[in-house]
């Protein structure tokens, strides 16, 4: 493989001394840009669309084309190992996804399989080998999961929900099955990101959606406890590079200490607490990843890099920051706002890492 021409992400990730902060966008391939809604029409549905290594690689790259972003991340979902499991994850026309077969009882969770990546899961390593191939070294390539706990949620409740009801019964109500169900989900989570870092993953990602809606007992217990275990099996090293690894846990800002014990290189913030606040609670233990709230992107672009340059303010100097968004972009945002926020992070940070 050829060496990285832009590594300025992997290098804040391990808090690495850097030219200008690196940023990319969760969900930057996307229903925003026109490119990828026709190649979605092209593939005829999402899931297709995920399925296909080559469809996948196709709008992994199309913001690579139109954005000086330092960092690809896979084209997939979080619900591939559901699915693989067995589930049968389908999306219905406004509802999202959802599963014909959630999980119920005991007997559900007994005889779950834990998917062998190169067989049922074989379409998302093989598109990471074609995406980092095609990348050429432009920007290291980010894999990534779903949590255990946010995969169990919509394992058990069929789909999206309002007010986890079903969750939070079976974990209230039969604490030991829960743990049954989410110990093969990470056995699951450990096998698939391996594999995705053998193909060729440079960073993985686990994005914990729904850790937030726990009290901070049961986010240690039933979310925490078995992203820590996934970190503690994750292949470190490949081809002689560092493989950093980021846990993003949405409304888990008052749990960054103890995320930061797991021993990961950086955590995800959302939009609400300020970066600067985390930075004085991790130390130099984490980077920091994030955390502009994705609804300024629907102002104009003097806005947007006013916003740009308080987050920058807040962090201050040194390395150890990716900016990011706080959640995934909005579908109807404007791409050429997504130019002014990129440009923006480029150019206001500079001043920040001067005599690193």
């Amino acid at each position: 493989m050829p060496p990285l021409k832009n590594d300025r992400f992997i290098r804040a990730l391990l808090r690495q001394p850097v030219d200008m902060t690196p940023v990319w966008m969760m969900r930057q391939a996307g229903r925003y840009l026109p490119e990828y809604r026709a190649t979605r029409a092209k593939a005829g549905n999402f899931l297709n669309l995920c399925k296909s290594p080559e469809l996948a690689c196709e709008v992994t790259l199309q913001p690579l084309d139109r954005y000086p972003l330092d960092a690809a991340i896979l084209f997939s979902d979080i619900l591939t190992i559901p699915d693989a499991m067995g589930l049968g994850l389908y999306f219905a026309e406004g509802e999202g996804p959802c599963f014909e077969h959630p999980i119920k009882t005991a007997a559900d969770v007994e005889k779950l399989p834990i998917p062998d990546p190169h067989e049922s899961l074989r379409y998302v390593v093989d598109a990471v080998s074609l995406i980092r191939k095609e990348l050429d070294g432009r920007v290291p390539l980010i894999g990534f999961s779903g949590s255990p706990w946010t995969l169990a949620t919509y394992m058990v409740e069929g789909g999206t929900t309002k007010n986890f009801a079903k969750v939070k019964g079976m974990m209230f109500d039969q604490p030991q099955l829960m743990h049954a169900l989410l110990d093969k989900v990470a056995q699951s989570v450990v096998s698939y990101l391996n594999a995705q870092i053998e193909a060729g993953a440079q960073a993985v990602m686990i994005f914990d959606t729904w850790g937030g809606i726990l009290t901070q007992r049961d986010y240690a217990d039933f979310s925490l406890a078995y992203m820590k275990k996934i970190v503690a099996q994750l292949k470190r090293e490949h081809e002689g590079q560092t493989i950093p690894v980021i846990l993003f846990t949405k409304g888990g800002g008052q749990w960054l200490q103890a995320m930061a014990d797991t021993g990961c290189d950086a955590l995800g913030l959302d939009w609400t607490m300020p970066i600067g606040e985390a930075r004085q609670q991790v130390g130099d233990k984490v980077a920091l990843q994030g955390n502009m709230d994705p609804c300024i992107l629907y102002a104009e672009p003097e806005r947007i890099e006013q916003e740009v340059a308080t987050i920058l303010e807040s962090y201050g100097h040194g390395t150890g920051h990716v900016f990011n968004l706080g959640h995934g972009i909005h579908p109807e945002i404007n791409p050429e706002h997504v130019a002014a926020f990129i440009n923006a992070v480029h150019k206001h940070s500079q001043q920040y890492h001067t005599g690193q």
